[in-house]
């Protein structure tokens, strides 16, 4: 698009960089999808540009980029290829909250921190096959049991996206005996832990989303991050927007496509091409309102996100912009497909990939039924 919300001289060319390794990426993103293959050459890449500790804090050898700033660069790395960009940003986003909230002990994060300094890589292993989606609420049925020397884990974790490159999962265990949740830090290379490649889906085929299998996996006792309290659960997450920053590129590369094929393509029925016709016009008039409106409100929320000192009551808004913005990019390329026509559904065209894609979003965090009902709640409160 025209409108482009990269502000300062640093953050142009931090662009600059992720733009030409997007669109290097773009290359690739059709035999990925094929095949359903991780993209480790990616990922790799990423790693050594530096871009995996850009929400590293500046002590650790960081960038500390803002909330707005990784939303920039993870919507163009998106438009690249999704299942890297979706993957990439739990990593980012996951560091950015562990340094933000302080919920960990500070010897436990300083370690960490040092570690995605060395360039390992990290993602959250929280969903289950019971329990579903955390965000509902449901207790993990992965059970850690308290030793003499530390823990004891057992369980099975859905959805570990980027498994194949994680060095390490930040597991969410029941710890037996009690009713608390705890948080620990798995180790790849720990005896008892393995991948079983589970992922084939038709959508976001290269985000190795597979199965995190834990079968009596022994942890030190400083394996234990953190007890996730109640109060804790409550907190807003400002770096999910790393999930709508993805699909609305995604929104974006269709948009590309389909401008550019209306600008090319001309029918022998008429004279010039089809960006003429008056129903071509009125979808790309649409496609720009819509994204015109989701990315405002999303890089709204994040600016303000970042400003802000108090972020307690920002939930609404970030749930909001989650809703907005992917259902917005649906919208995008069911109109984007609606201008090529047909063709958008010949397996060689982008589009039909871009459309597979883009609807995983409803499925990610927060789902749509719980965005209305805590807005409507909200509202309720606030009378």
């Amino acid at each position: 698009m025209t409108i482009s919300f990269v502000r300062t001289k640093e953050q142009q060319e931090r662009y600059k960089m992720i733009e030409e390794l997007a669109d290097e990426f773009a290359k690739h993103a059709q035999e990925i999808d094929e095949k359903g293959v991780f993209p480790h050459e990616n990922i790799e890449k990423l790693k050594r540009s530096g871009y995996t500790k850009w929400t590293l804090p500046q002590s650790f050898e960081g960038s500390s980029i803002s909330l707005y700033e990784m939303l920039l660069y993870q919507e163009r790395l998106a438009k690249g290829d999704a299942s890297t960009a979706l993957s990439i940003g739990w990593h980012l986003g996951i560091v950015m909250d562990l340094w933000e909230k302080q919920n960990w002990n500070e010897t436990a994060l300083d370690w960490m921190m040092n570690e995605v300094a060395c360039g390992a890589l990290l993602n959250s292993a929280a969903t289950e096959p019971q329990t579903g989606s955390p965000t509902r609420g449901g207790k993990p049925q992965t059970t850690a049991q308290k030793t003499e020397t530390g823990w004891l884990l057992n369980g099975r974790k859905t959805f570990t996206t980027m498994s194949p490159a994680l060095d390490y999962f930040l597991v969410k265990a029941s710890i037996q005996g009690t009713d608390e949740v705890g948080n620990f830090i798995v180790p790849r290379h720990v005896e008892g832990v393995s991948i079983e490649e589970t992922w084939d889906m038709i959508a976001m085929r290269g985000t190795g989303s597979h199965d995190l299998l834990l079968k009596n996996v022994r942890l030190t006792k400083e394996s234990l991050a953190e007890k996730i309290t109640a109060q804790q659960k409550l907190k807003p997450n400002g770096w999910l927007l790393h999930i709508p920053a993805c699909y609305m590129g995604i929104a974006l590369a269709a948009r590309d496509y389909a401008v550019e094929f209306a600008s090319s393509y001309s029918p022998n029925s008429i004279v010039g091409t089809i960006k003429e016709l008056p129903n071509v016009q009125r979808l790309v008039g649409e496609i720009e309102l819509e994204l015109i409106n989701a990315r405002h409100f999303m890089y709204a929320v994040a600016e303000k996100w970042d400003r802000s000192e108090n972020r307690e009551g920002m939930q609404g808004e970030l749930t909001g912009v989650k809703h907005v913005v992917t259902n917005a990019a649906v919208s995008v390329v069911d109109k984007a497909m609606r201008i090529v026509g047909a063709r958008s559904l010949h397996r060689s065209n982008p589009l039909q990939r871009y459309y597979r894609d883009v609807r995983a979003g409803l499925h990610n965090p927060p789902m749509d039924d719980m965005t209305i009902m805590h807005l409507a709640k909200q509202a309720f409160r606030s009378r």
